[in-house]
């Protein structure tokens, strides 16, 4: 199971040199939470693409082991495309109760389509970080000098009659 919450970030909104301010200023918001839960019962956790022309990437911030987890060895792997085009399960973290509990990660960013296996453990194991859609600039300008041209061509036509 998983879950997404929308969320904006009003820091990113307030600073200029982010790269999304421009995209939460005109769009809609690109920050989402994210998490999912893994165990026996559900084993892996698919964040599939989005068939919006955006790009997508998932932010991995956390993982840690449940209240009711047992004291044994929790092993989480990613199964995502490498540069290669292959698909093969990354271990990220190994968590046992009493020992590593939980960790933080930064900078883990990962295209869609990933997968998130419970390779060993009985779990609950949770996961979470951030769901975020980029706009593409290089489209949004050519897009923005289309519609510039267009105005001057109108213009143009409203000069000449």
């Amino acid at each position: 199971s998983w879950f997404l919450l929308s969320v904006l970030d009003p820091l990113w909104r307030m600073s200029s040199s982010s790269p999304f301010s421009r995209s939460l200023s005109e769009e809609r918001p690109v920050a989402a939470l994210w998490g999912c839960q893994l165990n026996t019962g559900t084993r892996s956790c698919v964040v599939k693409e989005d068939e919006d022309f955006l790009e997508h990437l998932v932010l991995l911030r956390t993982i840690c082991l449940g209240a009711d987890a047992g004291d044994e060895l929790h092993v989480v792997a990613v199964d995502s495309k490498n540069a290669y085009g292959d698909h093969k399960p990354v271990p990220i973290a190994a968590l046992r109760t009493s020992v590593l509990p939980m960790i933080s990660l930064k900078g883990l960013e990962l295209v869609p389509p990933v997968t998130f296996v419970l390779q060993c453990g009985a779990g609950p194991v949770y996961l979470s970080g951030q769901h975020i859609t980029l706009e593409d600039d290089a489209k949004s300008e050519a897009h923005e000098e289309e519609l510039s041209e267009e105005d001057v061509g109108d213009e143009d036509n409203d000069g000449a009659s």
